[in-house]
């Protein structure tokens, strides 16, 4: 017997979250429908808890069927194949959502399969997927401290609009959407024309009063159907193991306190690993043992970092809390292209390539909107090489594909209008070295090569990243994150 809960939705709309009627064999299972735009999401779980991992294995994947706006696919094969960039877009802002709302050492491995059935071409379909894939996982068995929910906030004549349709989108200066609980907000995500601070403050508080309805609904959905969470045993190190490597630690933290550069950092941590693994390695002889010494190093290791950012405002590679690394410009870096820039910030650095081109060179998008053309586009490529290591060789990954969004949002409010400028603009973003903020290095040398291109921007863009730390009531707020301060920090 389908279950289902109606939710408002912004003004004059509803959202509908129904379970029960269709795949019933997941493990959760719910349709979200807004108008004719229904989203459908499926959870399911390993049957035990994976070993010896050292992240939790998530898996997020949106996917537009072709039928739901009753189209044929388009390509020689006409049936769905790999994600479009941005399904893969959408996939990362739910999976960014969700994964803090897992408990801490809960290593089953999950699958979030979301899915486009129905589109109106009038409703948007990331928020509505975020909710059902935050709604399947509340009423299922896999635990998950939610529920969790979004709203997305447009801007047009002054006034805001509580999850717009594709219509309002069009003449909105802002696109912001927001994820939390009731008390906290866990993701944002935003593109807007100059926007004033207060502007995009008042923004989030309206999202998060707007999230609240949706928690609501979603907690009547669990009432009627919920199925009671599974227990899990979460890997717990043992006490004499944790003290045992917090004391071998101890003087070496100093020492590797005071060494600021990246590389020398990381060997420093590698060779106080392996004399600490070696030194327990008689004390505890137990087949689990080399793998617990290793994630209690790891966590004492964080803990050291945190401790001295918030205790002594002091960061691993000795800037204060608001400062930044050194910066370093350089254009006309590439004879032959069209616009080039070298952007350097510490031990990050973005090669920036500006390419234009005719009407003829815009790309064609097919989605469920149907076929239109996209005349800025802005590729990410982030290569072995730029942190000093091997890996396989292959496409862009996720990863590249969200860094690039990122950045080509941020750019494209200053671009000239086409009337103006009718060509058609591809940037690259070539990640040369990283240590951190690579996306925000990458806007820097965008907007750098723009200006080498003789692009006529409407104003310069920068970008930095910022990171948070934070233990009880201590809280310290950091300007341009390297790296690890982004891994061992709690936001980025």
């Amino acid at each position: 017997m389908p279950n289902s809960v109606t939710i408002p939705f912004g003004e004059g709309k509803t959202l509908t979250l129904e379970t029960g009627r269709i795949a019933r064999q997941a493990h959760g299972a719910v349709t979200a429908t807004v108008g004719g735009t229904m989203v459908f999401a499926a959870v399911v779980r390993s049957p035990k808890a994976a070993e010896n991992l050292d992240f939790f294995p998530l898996t997020v994947d949106y996917r537009e069927k072709h039928y739901a706006v009753g189209r044929i696919p388009g390509n020689f094969f006409r049936r769905e194949s790999r994600p479009s960039t941005m399904e893969t877009i959408t996939a990362r802002l739910v999976d960014r959502a969700i994964r803090p709302m897992f408990p801490d050492g809960f290593n089953y491995e999950v699958q979030v399969h979301l899915t486009v059935l129905s589109m109106d071409q009038k409703h948007t379909t990331a928020v509505p997927a975020l909710i059902a894939a935050a709604a399947a996982l509340a009423i299922s068995d896999i635990p998950f401290n939610g529920p969790v929910a979004a709203a997305r906030i447009g801007r047009a004549n002054d006034k805001f609009i509580v999850n717009p349709t594709f219509q309002q989108a069009e003449g909105s200066v802002l696109d912001l959407v927001v994820a939390g609980t009731k008390p906290a907000i866990c993701m944002v995500e935003s593109g807007s024309e100059c926007l004033s601070e207060e502007t995009i403050l008042e923004a989030l508080q309206l999202a998060q009063e707007s999230i609240a309805p949706v928690i609501d609904g979603i907690n009547d959905l669990v009432a009627q159907c919920g199925k009671p969470k599974i227990e899990f045993t979460a890997s717990e190190i043992p006490a004499e193991i944790v003290a045992a490597v917090n004391e071998a630690t101890k003087a070496g933290f100093e020492v590797i306190g005071q060494t600021y550069e990246k590389k020398a950092r990381e060997t420093a941590v590698e060779a106080l690993e392996t004399e600490v693994k070696a030194k327990l390695a008689t004390q505890f002889t137990d087949e689990k043992a080399a793998k617990q010494i290793a994630i209690a190093f790891e966590d004492a290791y964080k803990k050291y970092v945190r401790e001295q950012v918030l205790g002594k405002s002091l960061r691993a590679d000795g800037r204060k809390l608001d400062e930044i690394r050194p910066i370093t410009v350089e254009t006309q870096f590439l004879p032959m292209a069209h616009g080039s820039a070298i952007f350097t910030r510490g031990q990050t650095q973005s090669l920036g390539v500006a390419t234009l081109g005719t009407v003829g060179d815009q790309q064609k998008i097919d989605d469920l909107m149907g076929v239109s053309n996209e005349r800025f586009l802005l590729h990410y490529n982030f290569p072995s090489y730029s942190v000093g290591e091997v890996r396989r060789i292959s496409g862009p990954g996720r990863r590249e594909l969200g860094h690039g969004m990122l950045a080509q949002r941020a750019l494209a409010p200053i671009l000239p209008p086409a009337d103006k400028f009718p060509y058609t603009i591809r940037l690259v973003s070539e990640i040369m070295e990283s240590n951190g903020s690579s996306s925000m290095a990458s806007v820097c040398s965008g907007c750098l090569s723009l200006m080498d291109a003789g692009v006529p921007i409407l104003a310069p863009v920068a970008g930095i990243a910022m990171g948070m730390i934070k233990d009880g009531d201590r809280l310290a707020v950091l300007s341009d994150i390297m790296g690890m301060e982004d891994h061992l920090g709690d936001m980025d």
